[in-house]
């Protein structure tokens, strides 16, 4: 179903999902599902990535407004853990999906997998550059998560959350290695893991 899926076929009842956080070394991965309504458009949808802040925080508000429906989850830092990031982001994806209140035709998801769920679902590699909805999603998780993020910085001081949001930066590196890891960080990613098992560590 990845190859060749013409979208101007299915306007109505398709949910676009994405996820956001795959990569950073501590907080949730976040995910969200959105059914676009087409009466309703909504101009100027992209890869969140490449949209400034102030753009993703106008079109986070519009697509809530907009939307026929929307939901947005998470996976713990616990679950992370405990499943992989891998399974952790499916887990965070089915949520997002059966959170909707209005069951979708088809889910189309950005990456080359799809988490089992309900309805038909398709894979869409970049989909959050190609399917509106899935750039809807994207949009959604990365600003509830950046946001979250935010507030993470006042929790934990001294790591620069706000800024690298959890990534793995210079920045984030040397705080880790002078802080020690905190409660949201992944002890199941390396650099965390490393610190622990260290015979010197003492956290």
């Amino acid at each position: 179903m990845q190859m060749g899926l013409d979208f101007d076929l299915v306007e109505e009842l398709v949910a676009g999902v994405d996820e956001v956080g795959r990569g950073p070394l501590c907080g949730p991965v976040v995910t969200a599902a959105v059914i676009l309504d087409p009466a309703r458009p909504i101009i100027g949808l992209n890869d969140s990535k490449k949209l400034s802040e102030a753009r993703r925080e106008a079109l986070f508000d519009e697509i809530r407004e907009k939307a026929l429906a929307w939901c947005i989850a998470r996976a713990e830092v616990e679950e992370i853990d405990r499943l992989n990031i891998l399974h952790a982001t499916m887990l965070a994806m089915q949520r997002a999906v059966e959170g909707l209140s209005v069951i979708p035709k088809l889910a189309l998801i950005d990456g080359n997998r799809c988490p089992r769920l309900r309805v038909p679902a398709a894979p869409v590699v970049q989909g959050d550059a190609k399917v509106p909805a899935i750039a809807a999603a994207s949009i959604l998780a990365k600003v509830s998560r950046d946001r979250e993020m935010q507030e993470m910085e006042a929790l934990y001081p001294g790591y620069g959350i706000g800024g690298h949001k959890g990534y793995p930066t210079p920045v984030h590196l040397e705080a880790l290695k002078r802080l020690g890891p905190t409660p949201i960080h992944r002890r199941s990613f390396a650099p965390v893991r490393a610190l622990l098992e260290s015979p010197a560590g003492i956290f």
